[in-house]
């Protein structure tokens, strides 16, 4: 379960006036917001890193990785570069 200071923050675009202790609200623009409210939002922050987990488990080669193989695939006439992203790609599918 996601603490409600991540999701108010993801929700709320991490805006001034909101603060959490303990993991309650304790400070909200326009007054503590019910708990249905909190549910809900939760369960919104969740459904959203569930569908984004693949951008997270996409780890690509360093920039100056990548650049090395892209010379040595035209200078060798390889397709080295293109392997590692697709394999980063394919092992990692968007849902």
């Amino acid at each position: 379960m996601s603490h409600i200071s991540e999701v108010i923050g993801w929700k709320f675009n991490h805006q001034q006036g909101m603060s959490t202790v303990n993991g309650i609200i304790t400070e909200f623009p326009g007054g503590i917001p019910s708990q249905s409210d909190q549910d809900t939002w939760t369960a919104e922050y969740e459904a959203h890193l569930a569908a984004t987990q693949y951008q997270r488990d996409r780890v690509y080669p360093d920039i100056g990785d990548q650049l090395d193989m892209q010379y040595h695939d035209l200078v060798d006439g390889t397709t080295t570069w293109k392997d590692a992203i697709a394999k980063v790609k394919s092992d990692n599918p968007k849902p």
